[in-house]
């Protein structure tokens, strides 16, 4: 689950990083009083404007802008405040902007001494261990420092069974070339940060940059999130920070009735329960010549209304030509998914307006495919894995 810049900083806070601070607006108006606001309560005075979206690379799409008045916020903040904001990491459509932050000004005017850093935290699945990825080359796109000056980028492993070890802070603050009280700073900013990105349960934790102001303190500028939604059962309070508007309506729609869907780009919708026969059913299509439209694991339950509404989530996606139901019957019986399979269709009438193949395998599978097979309805039914693709092939062939 992705969080807004302003969220993210939330919860930096409450672990005691030092952030750059801001305050949220959806109106121009809005935007000048907590521009007022943060003047009295920072001294700052000039204020940045930062369209809050889920999408890196604001920047270059004119959603981070500088205004150095009163009358600069309430115009620049008019200006992005309902845009569609289009960056690299954005659909070309971009992202409508539906808030700002307008934070403080932690750049001082002709200030050299500030430093830029990029600090990131996430798991390496590859060793089983969180790591921390930082490089002296703050404010920059880190792919184009891992292409260009990849010696510039710096690992720490953390060993789960012992944290971060103060030895690792230490290390991280000198590789970033600093010393005296940044050297201190750094130290403490590292260990803090890192707490917070496992007492909140995170996925990702990035920064970007991280700067070293002129008075040597360190400070999160910037902020992007993303937490583990497998965790969010113990983060009640972090799950409250969903916002829908900026998630996938499909997507959004489906988890409220029970499903795991992802929406894809293809044209073959997939209908699988588990999720590693879900990726399987995948691989089964692009072989075959096809792109997966979704991916779409109705769990272990998949009766006549779940059915229904898997199919409906599907044909959503005007692209897709065709379903592939592909259920492996164990705890669920395959001739009750038929069934269910079966009133499933009847109730959508011509709403199922695509080719339907179905492969069941497991628990009475046979008598599965015989109810299918006998229900005098359009529907295609397989028992093998390749059977199953082939009939993907015939159809949209």
């Amino acid at each position: 689950m992705n969080l807004h810049e302003y969220q993210g900083k939330e919860i930096l806070a409450s672990y005691g990083v030092t952030i750059q601070r801001g305050k949220i607006a959806t109106t121009p108006e809005e935007a000048v009083k907590a521009a007022k606001e943060l003047t009295e309560e920072t001294g700052t005075g000039w204020h940045v404007i930062k369209a809050q979206v889920h999408a890196g690379g604001r920047g270059k799409g004119g959603g981070v802008k500088l205004a150095k008045s009163l009358d600069d916020v309430k115009k620049i903040s008019g200006e992005i405040i309902g845009m569609d904001l289009v960056t690299p990491q954005t659909s070309a459509e971009g992202k409508r902007v539906h808030q700002v932050l307008i934070a403080e000004d932690v750049y001082e005017p002709g200030d050299v001494e500030v430093e830029e850093f990029y600090m990131s935290v996430l798991l390496d699945r590859a060793k089983g261990q969180n790591m921390i990825m930082y490089s002296t080359e703050g404010g920059m796109d880190i792919e184009t420092v891992a292409e260009e000056t990849p010696h510039l980028i710096f690992t720490e492993h953390i060993d789960p069974s012992h944290g971060l070890q103060g030895f690792q802070a230490r290390r991280i603050a000198f590789n970033l070339g600093l010393s005296g009280k940044a050297f201190k700073e750094m130290t403490k900013f590292v260990a803090k940060l890192y707490n917070a990105y496992v007492g909140s349960d995170s996925a990702l934790f990035e920064i970007n940059p991280v700067i070293k102001a002129s008075n040597e303190t360190i400070i999160a500028v910037d902020c992007k999130i993303t937490l583990d939604e497998n965790a969010l059962f113990r983060h009640k309070d972090l799950e409250a920070m969903r916002d829908i508007r900026e998630e996938n309506a499909t997507e959004v729609e489906a988890r409220a009735v029970g499903l795991n869907y992802v929406d894809l780009d293809g044209n073959v919708g997939c209908m699988v329960n588990g999720a590693g026969l879900a990726m399987a059913t995948m691989d089964l299509i692009k072989q075959a010549g096809f792109e997966p439209a979704n991916f779409l694991d109705v769990g272990g339950t998949a009766d006549a209304k779940r059915v229904e509404e898997a199919f409906k989530i599907i044909l959503k996606d005007k692209g897709v030509k065709a379903i592939l139901v592909n259920i492996f019957g164990g705890i669920v019986r395959c001739d009750r998914v038929a069934e269910g399979i079966i009133a499933a269709k009847k109730s959508m009438g011509d709403a199922m307006n695509v080719p339907l193949i179905v492969r069941l395998q497991g628990t009475n599978a046979e008598i599965a495919k015989e109810l299918i097979d006998n229900s005098g309805m359009d529907v295609q039914s397989a028992i093998e894995f390749q059977e199953a693709a082939d009939k993907v092939q015939a159809v949209l062939a």
